[in-house]
């Protein structure tokens, strides 16, 4: 057979090329940036509203609490509060498992890997392209969060900069919340497959499982400390708490690389072992 006659083999898709495609099918759907801003209008909404209600109620306090409210660290604890967290959980969370229940669901998946049959670096770009969205997502919710509680409460002489101790820790700890989520969301999303089953599943691994255990007993703690809320929790501490078993703001970084670690290699991982 000549070169002339010998059939042309389509070239192998560039890993690139596979993170280009799963960025515009990210974007060419109206709800991804639907679900972005009212994800982000709601954590900013109960953060805000956290720091206006302070704001608003400081006259009648008594002459002291100024003073106590920014030696206890109070204006952090606004900056981000818990509800915004868990808000910021539960949407991140959603927004990435959608990511692949929707192709799950249309049956786009098969289309999908019939173009590109290595499946694991498909799964891996839409890893890399919802790390990067939801960090930046993250980093400006954070941000914007931290920058309008502080000049609310500015109005009342309580706000703090970001060079205040510990404040640089809570809006990076709060913005890579956002991509630790998703990813998890991913995860979940590829092994049940079902839009209901996954969002059920993300509400109880990371919102529930960290309200059930307690720090009262080692073994409750120490699975307490492997959750993602409690060491964003630990992370935006203005106060070193203690307790009969402490963690380091170190392990808490841990809980949040593994997570992420995790979470990405059950998703590229799952899809090779199981059919569409």
């Amino acid at each position: 057979m000549t070169t002339a006659t010998m059939p042309l083999r389509e070239p192998r898709a560039r890993f690139a090329d596979l993170v280009a495609a799963e960025w515009m099918k990210l974007w060419s759907l109206r709800s991804t940036a639907w679900s972005l801003l009212v994800c982000a209008l709601a954590v900013v909404a109960f953060n805000a509203g956290t720091a206006y209600d302070t704001y608003r109620y400081w006259p009648r306090q008594d002459a002291g609490f100024g003073e106590r409210f920014l030696r206890d660290g109070m204006p952090l604890m606004s900056a981000f509060t818990a509800n915004g967290a868990m808000v910021l959980i539960l949407g991140t969370g959603a927004i990435g498992a959608l990511t692949v229940v929707g192709e799950y669901s249309t049956g786009m998946i098969r289309t999908t890997f019939a173009a590109v049959p290595a499946r694991r670096s498909v799964m891996a770009a839409k890893a890399v392209v919802v790390s990067a969205v939801m960090t930046a997502f993250g980093a400006v919710v954070a941000w914007g969060s931290f920058a309008l509680t502080q000049a609310i409460l500015s109005g009342r002489d309580a706000g703090v900069p970001i060079d205040h101790p510990g404040a640089l820790r809570l809006v990076v700890a709060s913005a890579l919340l956002a991509p630790v989520c998703a990813l998890t969301g991913m995860a979940l999303g590829v092994i049940i497959r079902h839009s209901a089953g996954t969002m059920s599943a993300i509400v109880v691994v990371l919102l529930l499982l960290p309200i059930a255990v307690t720090e009262g007993r080692h073994w409750s703690a120490v699975l307490n400390h492997t959750l993602v809320y409690s060491a964003w929790h630990r992370l935006t501490s203005v106060h070193d708490t203690g307790g009969d078993f402490p963690w380091t703001t170190t392990g808490a970084w841990t809980v949040y690389a593994a997570w992420a670690l995790v979470a990405t290699m059950l998703t590229v991982t799952v899809v090779h072992r199981r059919d569409q």
